[in-house]
């Protein structure tokens, strides 16, 4: 005996639910995105390398630290939609190119383009697009390096170009940008004109606060021990790269944003 097929109702149509579409559908995504995630893998793993040997060879770590995430099925339809993307997957190959993302956090500017310079010259990895936000910010005050790069994954059938997105950005203007991202999320992209202005201010603030401590930090380099041991107390501590976090100031005015000084 056959088993009725479920049936879905919408409006005035009825619909059948395959199974077995729904079956096939599901593992044609999961082969579309495997490539992406192990792209994605091979990318973080250059980056841990580099860490790793920064950590145990150097003097100093320019990263921080390193995220990474693939776009969720949600995520991808949104954007099919925003571009006008055909519904295949060579069409959201081709114009998604986010779907895989590496974000790395450094202590200072300068080692934002230091990461950058080490990982993109890299015999198998080939730059896509770069758009530098920390030279040229957006408006509303972001401010990061962008690199869309491209990584062959050897598969059984032979090596897959695939592109990965990577985000460099400083400690300060990782917490500037985490802040910007709840606030647009919970106002639904309309944030209030004197949110906004107040939130250009942070990044302003976080931007001369990326430039004092580099300053500091590259005046510290130039200095010998004997040097570095003449400096104030506050000043030494605060040019250790290990124990450097957002002043005060700037924690205080993003939080009076989060808060909003309790209008929302």
């Amino acid at each position: 005996m056959q088993t009725p097929q479920p049936r879905v109702t919408r409006g005035d149509d009825d619909a059948l639910v395959r199974f077995d579409d729904m079956r096939a559908l599901r593992q044609d995504f999961m082969r579309f995105m495997l490539p992406h995630r192990f792209a994605m893998e091979e990318v973080v793993t250059k980056l841990t390398i580099l860490r790793d040997e920064f950590a145990l060879m150097h003097d100093s770590n320019p990263i921080e630290n390193i995220a990474s995430r693939l776009k969720s099925p949600d995520s991808i339809a949104e954007k099919m939609q925003r571009k006008g993307s055909e519904p295949t997957f060579a069409s959201i190959r081709e114009t998604i190119t986010d779907i895989a993302g590496v974000r790395v956090t450094c202590s200072f500017v300068s080692d934002v383009y230091q990461v950058f310079d080490l990982l993109t010259s890299q015999t198998d990895i080939k730059i896509l697009d770069v758009r530098d936000y920390i030279q040229a910010p957006k408006p509303h005050g972001y401010r990061s390096l962008h690199t869309l790069i491209e990584v062959p994954v050897h598969l059984t059938d032979g090596p897959l170009p695939v592109t990965v997105e990577v985000q460099l950005r400083t400690i300060a203007m990782d917490f500037w940008a985490s802040l910007e991202h709840k606030i647009h999320y919970k106002y639904r992209g309309a944030v209030p004109a004197d949110l906004a202005d107040r939130l250009r201010d942070a990044a302003d603030t976080a931007h001369a606060l990326d430039a004092l401590m580099l300053d500091l930090h590259e005046e510290v380099k130039s200095l010998d021990e004997e040097g570095v041991a003449t400096l104030p107390d506050d000043i030494r501590r605060g040019l250790n790269a290990d124990d450097i976090e957002p002043s005060d100031a700037l924690i205080a005015q993003l939080r009076r944003l989060a808060d909003g000084d309790g209008r929302y």
